[in-house]
């Protein structure tokens, strides 16, 4: 039986880099002939159409399904913030996932995830029984190791990935480091363009100085900026998985993130863990990092064995099984 994938969610981040590596399974995957944004409001009826004329399975590694053909369909749910989080969502996304992504996951032939929290909120929103999900997790790409460069900006530096977002609660960072006792020479590092917001409260706290945003990173450049940094702080309120984690562990750093979603999960106890919404939480972690060395090594140690965990050879098998039932 054809598998046709849909090979336009691949990409550098999140869904993008499952996308790119789960392509890789050798299971003779084939192209989706279609073009366009998978994610656009219209690209449901554009899915349906193309299927329509095509026979065989169809796989999505991203949230996308057609309105018919569903039981020849696999999708892949990464997480529910859209439906979870009012403010990361609008009323075209919720009714997409009341209208379209509840039927499809009712209706499809399998569905995959990457935790066990994420499959857990599909399963209690849907209302699909446990053994039609399946968790495939997600893995730590080539390019993040301990060996390779170090992004050296000429400071000791606290490094934050994240993409100006509500929920990745960039906000609680910059108050927490503007309230923290770090030495004064370290700075704040973000991946990604700075936001009107973020700039508005850097000049609040007279943080022009202490504050550094490096745009768009490629794999290897996120690689070298995390073997660079003191530690990752990623004290996100809402993740299905939360890959930064594992890559900063890779690469040999410590790791600071939330004790919610999925984030205590793929963490377990190789990561400080803090209260995402407390910003006296978040500046202790920080602060200890920084004063206490053994605790610091500790993590790095426990963080390189935790991201062994997470290979994409372990996803692809898991993907290669779940195919093969159908194929």
């Amino acid at each position: 039986m054809k598998i046709y994938f849909d090979s336009r969610w691949c990409g550098t981040h999140g869904i993008g880099r499952f996308a790119t590596e789960v392509r890789k399974t050798e299971i003779g995957f084939i192209d989706l002939p279609l073009q366009g944004n998978p994610a656009s409001k219209f690209d449901v009826f554009k899915l349906t159409f193309v299927l329509a004329r095509l026979n065989g399975f169809f796989f999505s590694p991203g949230y996308n399904a057609p309105l018919f053909f569903l039981n020849r369909t696999i999708i892949t749910v990464h997480d529910l913030n859209h439906i979870d989080l009012n403010y990361n969502s609008s009323i075209l996304k919720r009714l997409y996932y009341k209208l379209i992504l509840k039927r499809a996951c009712l209706k499809s032939a399998k569905i995959l995830t990457v935790s066990d929290f994420s499959k857990s909120r599909i399963v209690k929103w849907s209302g699909v029984p446990e053994e039609k999900v399946f968790v495939v997790g997600n893995g730590v790409s080539q390019e993040f190791n301990i060996e390779g460069d170090k992004y050296q900006p000429g400071f000791p530096y606290v490094f934050v990935v994240g993409n100006r977002k509500f929920h990745k609660n960039e906000a609680r960072v910059l108050e927490a480091f503007h309230l923290s006792t770090l030495p004064p020479e370290v700075k704040l590092v973000f991946s990604g363009k700075i936001s009107d917001e973020l700039h508005n409260i850097i000049n609040e706290y007279g943080l022009s100085d202490k504050v550094v945003f490096l745009g768009t990173l490629s794999n290897m450049e996120l690689a070298s900026c995390y073997r660079g940094a003191e530690v990752l702080l990623f004290p996100s309120l809402y993740e299905g998985f939360g890959l930064p984690v594992i890559e900063a562990m890779a690469c040999g750093i410590p790791v600071i993130t939330s004790n919610t979603t999925s984030l205590k999960e793929i963490a377990s106890d190789a990561a400080c863990l803090v209260n995402p919404e407390s910003i006296i939480e978040i500046k202790s972690a920080l602060e200890k990092i920084f004063k206490d060395d053994n605790y610091k090594n500790d993590l790095v140690e426990r963080g390189r064995i935790q991201s062994q965990k997470f290979t994409w050879n372990k996803t692809r098998n898991k993907v290669k099984i779940l195919l093969g039932d159908i194929s």
